[in-house]
């Protein structure tokens, strides 16, 4: 049996991700990957790269990590407020101003994908790790996508299971109703989840004799440490509003 962990959507929260991470370590996981974005809106950043580092996880260029890596413009999402706008501009300004440079070093490193291979009833088998789509890692790929493109993605990358971040929201989806073990998952958010309660998420795959479980994981971790945080720092305080509990 193999036991796979995945999480993804840090966004510079230290006790979200201890919280998994002690989680995934109680569980006894042979194998830990995280799919980026572990920068802006807390104020952990270098302490979370540092963590993610040190532990040598495996980890994808999520599109806010390219964007401190590279020193990107900062440019504005139709989709945001204007409040959201002037409050999201700020806190990648306040991750740019305080990443050490070993940091922003190594997420200049990151690659774009990574793919694990399994033999799965005597066959090879793969798990495609991607952030945001096999094309860009800028895309969103939600629950109800095309299938028809999910299955193009994955013919074209040769993979089994696709895994994303992303767009902070969490689901399973089985692409083949003939291969129960073809599937397209987005991990969620470890943290800063969009599901309406701050939890954090990440993603379990269990790769054994009966074939492939995948399992979500939800957990509660101190978020009135990290509005806390954010309000004594330089980071707007709608990141702080946006994780209190409803």
């Amino acid at each position: 049996m193999s036991l796979t962990a995945i999480f993804s959507d840090v966004h510079g929260n230290l006790p979200a991700l201890q919280t998994v991470l002690e989680d995934i370590e109680k569980r006894k996981a042979d194998q830990v990957y995280c799919l980026g974005d572990l920068v802006d809106f807390a104020p952990w950043t270098n302490e979370v790269i540092e963590t993610i580092r040190d532990l040598q996880i495996p980890c994808l260029l999520g599109n806010h990590d390219e964007r401190i890596a590279f020193n990107h413009a900062v440019v504005p999402l139709t989709k945001h407020s204007q409040e959201e706008t002037l409050a999201r501009t700020a806190a990648i300004n306040f991750t740019k101003n305080t990443i050490k440079e070993d940091c922003k070093a190594y997420l200049a490193g990151l690659p774009s994908q990574l793919k694990i291979t399994f033999r799965l009833k005597e066959k090879p088998f793969s798990i495609l790790l991607v952030h945001g789509s096999t094309r860009s890692n800028e895309e969103y790929i939600y629950e109800d996508h095309d299938l028809k493109d999910i299955r193009k993605m994955l013919d074209q990358e040769q993979a089994d299971i696709l895994v994303m971040g992303h767009t902070h929201e969490s689901y399973i989806r089985t692409v083949s109703s003939e291969a129960d073990d073809q599937m397209v998952i987005n991990c969620g958010s470890a943290g800063r989840s969009k599901e309406g309660k701050p939890l954090a998420c990440y993603l379990l795959i269990t790769i054994n004799e009966k074939g492939v479980q995948a399992e979500l994981v939800k957990l509660a971790y101190p978020v009135e440490k990290v509005v806390k945080a954010i309000q004594e720092s330089d980071i707007p305080d709608f990141y702080a509003r946006f994780l209190e509990p409803v």
